[in-house]
């Protein structure tokens, strides 16, 4: 359904953060700007997804920011109104995407022509998986389980290295590296080294 979801869109709009969205991830947004309250009420209508990207200069609220090229398509989960205008957001990560064009409406929305991001194929031999895999199954249980999108896939490294690169705490320059890495085993094997450097494997 996702695949199919994605590959009637060529054009989306999208929400420039100070953060980086994961295939698979969960993002709580908490949205007050008319231009993405009217944006997600759209996708919540017509069950459309938005594309979520780093923001590569300028800010979250105002002028419209520069996004970098490489996003991820995300869909509203669940949507609470907190007051009017006011709407707290779950959204969940679900494929890449690069940007090929974009454009600003008249209401500062920002749309962007698409290009998929083929899925990484299914990989469980990484360097350092099973450590990795032990490392994110103890912060998961610690931290809460709820706070992931289920299902739960250890047995991918493209999953596990996306989990990783989400709660670990790196610069979010280095984040977006890693989503626009296009290899799961050489994410896993960075991810792992980093967690070797600070001793936590």
């Amino acid at each position: 359904m996702i695949g199919k979801l994605f590959a009637k869109r060529e054009t989306v709009p999208i929400f420039p953060l100070g953060t980086v969205l994961f295939p698979g991830g969960i993002l709580p947004l908490r949205i007050f700007e008319v231009r993405y309250v009217e944006m997600a009420k759209t996708c919540l209508k017509e069950g459309t997804p938005f594309g979520v990207c780093l923001i590569r200069e300028g800010a979250e609220v105002g002028t419209p920011a520069v996004p970098e090229p490489v996003g991820c398509l995300a869909r509203i989960a669940s949507c609470d109104v907190e007051q009017l205008g006011v709407l707290n957001v779950k959204a969940e990560g679900l494929e890449r995407f690069r940007i090929v064009s974009t454009e600003v409406g008249r209401d500062n929305l920002i749309v962007g022509r698409i290009e998929d991001l083929h899925p990484e194929p299914h990989a469980s031999d990484a360097p350092g998986f099973a450590e990795s895999v032990e490392f994110l199954r103890k912060v998961m249980a610690a931290i809460g389980a709820e706070r992931f999108a289920s299902p739960y896939r250890f047995e991918d490294a493209s999953w596990v290295s996306f989990r990783l690169a989400e709660i670990l705490p790196l610069r979010m320059d280095a984040k977006q590296k890693l989503l626009e890495l296009t290899d799961a085993t050489l994410r896993l094997a960075i991810l792992h080294k980093f967690l070797r450097q600070q001793k936590l494997v």
